[in-house]
């Protein structure tokens, strides 16, 4: 998968639901994506947040972009504590928050990838997470080709993709390589915002301010299912 910036609750399933997740690091970057931003809710909805990133070529790679010079983590921070403040877990995910938006780096591949790292351990999820250009397969390959040699790379015998990959991959070609490809589907669950009508799907943020860490943990075992 790609690296997101503060992803939903699905890519923590997908994580979970796997022994060894593999994050793109050598992929090209994409402006309308959710790499570097995100949406949280704010005065009963949805509002977007983002990182600034430095003017580049459209043709780099995520590991290529560099956050811009102006990032302000205080003033993302500021926006995330208005949002949240009466949020009932607010203390506990508050400095996790923190923890990331303060991380002493500018390339957006490590930025991101020190973000997941870091919630994973908060939701006490500990898959081993690999980033792709570690690994070694033939870099040129691209969609279904480079997923087949990542597996074949580490072993697998099963690959697991968001549902939205159905339309990529196919189950035969897997089959063919003996590896069985799976998607998983996750199911909205309806929690607690602030008494308003719900905002469903946003940022992981959102789901750690209003649910403690047994309730995601139960989302993130059984939230789902695996087709």
């Amino acid at each position: 998968m790609q690296p997101y910036f503060f992803p939903y609750i699905a890519y923590f399933q997908l994580i979970s639901a796997v022994d060894i997740f593999v994050i793109y690091d050598n992929i090209k970057y994409t402006k309308k994506g959710w790499i570097n931003r995100n949406r949280i809710l704010q005065d009963g909805s949805d509002k977007l947040i983002s990182l600034p990133l430095k003017t580049a070529s459209d043709y780099l790679d995520v590991v290529e972009r560099e956050l811009a010079d102006g990032f302000d983590a205080k003033k993302l921070l500021n926006q995330i504590r208005a949002a949240y403040l009466h949020a009932p877990y607010f203390t506990q995910v508050f400095p996790l928050m923190e923890v990331i938006l303060h991380y002493h780096e500018h390339n957006l591949f490590r930025f991101l990838h020190h973000s997941i790292v870091k919630i994973c351990s908060y939701l006490n999820i500990s898959t081993k997470i690999l980033p792709s250009s570690k690994l070694n397969i033939d870099h040129e390959l691209k969609s279904q080709e480079k997923v087949l040699a990542i597996c074949q790379s580490v072993g697998a015998t099963h690959y697991v993709n968001a549902i939205g990959g159905q339309e990529l991959y196919s189950k035969a070609d897997f089959l063919s390589r003996n590896i069985a490809l799976h998607f998983i589907q996750s199911e909205l669950r309806v929690y607690q915002q602030f008494g308003a009508e719900f905002v469903p799907w946003l940022s992981i943020i959102d789901l750690m301010m209003f649910n403690s860490v047994d309730e995601i943990s139960d989302d993130l075992k059984n939230g789902y299912t695996l087709l």
